[in-house]
């Protein structure tokens, strides 16, 4: 398995993972126009590859004081397999590369369970009230 930046010929197939693993997104979140909205931002979106197979993608963020990990998704068949821990990790790296010093992620209260994943990567549960609005 390899990690990697996204390439514009991964298209198809993250649109078709994020739509698996992320079925109940809101509209705002559609995959299509997420990928082009991020790619005329920055390179900071990462797939991992078996066998020329896409089987997990990671989008981060930097504002140019923290970081931020939205996303995360690995193919069912590939999970507890270092797959997300990869990319996890592969982002990180990238994100102190360019100077984040502290990288940050939500989690929605219907996808707990991935609370302990994150935990194994060095997360910590904070303290904080997440706010939004729609545009």
């Amino acid at each position: 398995m390899d990690t990697r930046a996204y390439q514009p010929t991964d298209r198809e197939a993250l649109i078709a993972l994020w739509e698996k693993v992320f079925p109940d997104d809101p509209p705002h979140n559609k995959p299509a126009q997420m990928i082009e909205a991020k790619a005329k931002v920055d390179g900071l979106m990462f797939v991992a590859e078996d066998e020329g197979r896409l089987i997990g993608a990671i989008m981060a963020g930097y504002d140019g004081h923290r970081g931020w990990l939205y996303e995360v998704a690995v193919e069912p068949e590939f999970c507890r397999k270092g797959v997300g821990t990869k990319l996890v990790k592969h982002a990180v790296r990238q994100l102190q590369a360019i100077g984040c010093v502290k990288v940050n992620l939500q989690v929605t209260s219907t996808n707990s369970q991935v609370v302990d994943f994150y935990t194994s990567v060095g997360f910590v549960v904070e303290d904080r009230i997440s706010m939004g609005r729609l545009l």
